[in-house]
């Protein structure tokens, strides 16, 4: 538990590198189009509670497993952003449905630890194109939602992404108490 303390409060946070594809304003909101190479990443899931009842408890099985939780006792060191997998319904609410993941940090990404809770596994991601626009704030799932709906409007009907499933990423620990960052992003559909 120390350890995973140690490791979110006062320990360095990698961030996840991208390509900068471009910087957009539609309608006065601003988002990006990113690259992200692949890479391996620790992730959990859950089915049948709500975003919102269920995020925090994931988060930390996450945290401990980076803060030395693993079969290594290896304190790794904090990534960003928290990411959660969501899959919205047709009518936007979320399903009970969602995956927390945390990039392995760039030192363990050949042979990351293996985790001691057989919740957790490590999956190796494919790169992705995103389209990512980013808030303020503590959020939640209402927040989250909103940002979508935004980003969907913007981006409109005939924009190439996957609409079963996007992201809801967080850069700051809980403990932080403004200026915030988070984003939602939206998988673009390869050609």
């Amino acid at each position: 538990m120390f350890g995973m303390i140690k490791n979110t409060i006062f320990g360095n946070t990698e961030e996840t590198d991208y390509k900068l594809l471009s910087s957009e304003i539609k309608e006065g909101v601003s988002y990006e189009v990113r690259r992200y190479d692949g890479a391996k990443y620790a992730s959990v899931s859950s089915e049948g509670r709500t975003f919102d009842q269920v995020t925090g408890e994931l988060v930390r099985k996450l945290l401990m497993y980076i803060g030395g939780s693993n079969d290594q006792g290896e304190a790794m060191g904090m990534t960003a952003p928290v990411i959660i997998t969501v899959y919205p319904r047709d009518d936007g609410v979320m399903s009970r449905r969602l995956v927390v993941s945390l990039r392995i940090p760039t030192n363990y990404q050949v042979s990351p630890p293996v985790p001691i809770d057989s919740a957790i596994r490590i999956e190796d991601r494919p790169g992705m194109t995103v389209y990512s626009l980013q808030f303020g704030g503590f959020a939640g799932e209402t927040e989250y939602r909103a940002e979508a709906s935004r980003l969907t409007k913007t981006l409109g009907e005939t924009a190439p992404f996957q609409r079963k499933q996007y992201f809801c990423c967080t850069y700051d620990p809980p403990m932080k108490p403004y200026g915030r960052r988070n984003e939602v992003w939206f998988l673009q559909e390869e050609p």
